[in-house]
């Protein structure tokens, strides 16, 4: 049944992608450990307040372990009422989409709303791949997917892609 109902034995799901908010580029610090700059501190902010406002209901959150996707869920979160805990997934880092869509089909079950934070071009091919839509996915950039079924029906072609957005600070 993929009615969307929990008596089911599947439900709709929405996956929420969330490319990291504008980096700083220090010198001698490695890629994985760049923190984000004003502007995405600002921007982190301007995400969250857009989740609060557009995403109900979120379940889970998966995110690269990179400095700036944590800082900016950090932000972000705080913009929530009673935000998931965060679980830090070393397949997201640096991703191509095929491995993006293996931690999506991974979820947890109960989770009808799920999160991910990544990098591109990764987020930008996971949202072409699962919705056949190509969209620019510019740092804070959120593309909301929804489809009939369970996590692991993620699959080419199977979502609608219901909003995208560019939250600025």
């Amino acid at each position: 049944m993929a009615d969307g109902t929990t008596g089911g034995t599947s439900r709709a799901r929405r996956l929420v992608l969330l490319r990291h908010a504008k980096s700083a580029w220090p010198d001698g610090v490695p890629d994985s450990q760049r923190p984000l700059n004003r502007r995405g501190r600002r921007d982190a902010r301007a995400a969250g307040q857009w989740l609060r406002e557009h995403v109900d209901g979120l379940g889970a959150v998966v995110c690269s372990p990179a400095q700036r996707t944590r800082e900016t869920w950090a932000i972000a979160s705080a913009e929530l009422d009673g935000p998931p805990s965060v679980r830090l997934d070393d397949r997201v880092y640096g991703a191509p989409p095929d491995d993006l869509l293996a931690v999506v089909r991974g979820l947890p079950a109960d989770a009808g709303t799920a999160l991910l934070i990544g990098h591109n071009p990764g987020v930008a091919e996971l949202v072409d791949l699962l919705s056949g839509q190509g969209r620019e996915m510019r740092t804070s950039s959120i593309a909301v997917l929804t489809w009939d079924g369970g996590w692991a029906d993620a699959a080419a072609d199977v979502a609608d892609l219901r909003e995208h957005a560019t939250p600025r600070g």
